[in-house]
């Protein structure tokens, strides 16, 4: 098996999803690294929409840079149509900057209310990344369904030369949860070999919590619209 070269360009990508876990984790990690906003993605058929953020004016869709890490974070949840342009948009964007993998940070319903700490399980679309699975111990997903904005992701870059990783923490789905985001965080610093102090994180990510209130709201619609259509399929699981 070929091991990553840690030197490519690897980029993140964030979205509002179960728990804003994907939210959450991309965007404590934006500060944490002081990363610099280089850039926005636009995709159409989505509404003109801007936020405001300490007097700044934000773009829904935005690109961060440090060194040879790339950020990609929406703040909207996607319906089915834009998760397709959103996905698309990514893959040109990183064939565009010489991307070499991805990693997508999403959340899962939680199965077991009952465990201690949310458990994190990855998904790769190409073999090269499952050296990255076995050096941080982290779960395999060997079975489910995936719907939404993740599989429209999987959906492109399983058909293209650029590998994609999806880490899932486990999540209350219908509010934002911060335990799960912690163990995302966390996880993702390994496989990126960055180091995270984890001694202010539940304060940030509290702080994040309170921000995203009205984004939570938006994304609980949007993920009881999808349940809705696919009711009769089978919800996410292990």
């Amino acid at each position: 098996m070929v091991t990553p070269d840690p030197h490519e360009k690897t980029m993140l990508v964030g979205f509002p999803s179960n728990g804003l876990v994907g939210t959450f984790s991309i965007s404590y990690l934006i500060h944490y690294l002081q990363m610099k906003q280089v850039g926005e993605i636009e995709i159409s058929g989505l509404p003109p929409t801007l936020f405001v953020e300490g007097g700044e004016i934000l773009a829904p869709i935005r690109v961060y840079n440090k060194n040879n890490l790339f950020v990609v974070i929406s703040d909207i949840p996607f319906d089915q149509y834009l998760a397709e342009e959103f996905a698309h948009a990514i893959f040109e964007f990183s064939k565009k900057n010489f991307i070499k993998k991805i990693v997508i940070v999403s959340g899962m319903e939680l199965t077991n209310p009952q465990n201690d700490k949310p458990k994190i399980y990855g998904l790769v679309t190409h073999s090269i990344l499952d050296s990255i699975l076995y050096n941080n111990e982290i779960l395999k997903f060997l079975d489910g369904s995936i719907f939404g904005t993740d599989a429209a992701i999987i959906s492109v870059f399983r058909k293209t030369k650029i590998p994609a990783l999806v880490l899932y923490a486990e999540c209350h789905p219908f509010f934002p949860d911060p335990e799960a985001s912690i163990v995302a965080i966390v996880t993702l610093a390994k496989v990126l070999d960055v180091k995270v102090d984890t001694s202010d994180i539940k304060t940030k990510i509290d702080k994040l919590r309170i921000q995203h209130r009205n984004l939570m709201e938006e994304t609980i619609r949007k993920l009881q619209e999808r349940k809705e259509k696919q009711s009769r399929v089978p919800q996410i699981y292990r």
